[in-house]
């Protein structure tokens, strides 16, 4: 698994860094990705980052990154998201259970409203979340990309 991590998502960061991206432009751009790719609008994180990553000028290869790499976390986070709104505005939480899923089925335009009005809570509670969180990510992942960076300048330059 780490061998995994080292060549799908370190490696691609180093690279990128010895391209000539900045610490600071890259750790906004993978804090970006990290919260458009646990947001609880299932299939929407590549169109999002790609947007947010092309108007605020970030590194889109690396928020497209960290975007992918968070997969398994938006899948654990949805329900989360979904009953953190529900808590805040004080709706009736998803009604998981057999019977109550099974009385949604026979009304399909109120499931279709329910389920809106779930997900809507659950992304404005994500999106407070993400205001606060991707600066706080990327001040945290600043100074470990400079130390990356100053690591890679003092390499040893390899001939091939």
């Amino acid at each position: 698994m780490l061998v995994v991590v080292q060549k799908r998502v370190v490696k691609p960061i180093l690279d990128l860094l010895r391209v000539g991206a900045t610490p600071e432009k890259l750790a906004w751009s993978l804090a970006v990705g990290v919260m458009v790719g646990v947001n609880p609008l299932l299939g929407s994180t590549t169109m999002l980052a790609l947007a947010l990553a092309g108007t605020f000028r970030l590194n889109l290869v690396a928020s497209q990154l960290s975007n992918h790499a968070v997969y398994p976390l938006e899948l654990a986070l949805f329900p989360l998201w979904i009953k953190l709104g529900s808590l805040v505005f004080r709706t009736p939480g998803l009604p998981l259970t057999k019977t109550g899923l099974a009385a949604a089925a026979r009304h399909p335009w109120d499931t279709t409203r329910a389920l809106w009005m779930w997900e809507w809570h659950g992304l404005v509670v994500w999106l407070a979340c993400s205001a606060v969180l991707a600066p706080l990510l990327a001040v945290l992942l600043t100074p470990t990309l400079r130390r990356a960076l100053d690591r890679l300048h003092h390499e040893p330059v390899i001939e091939r």
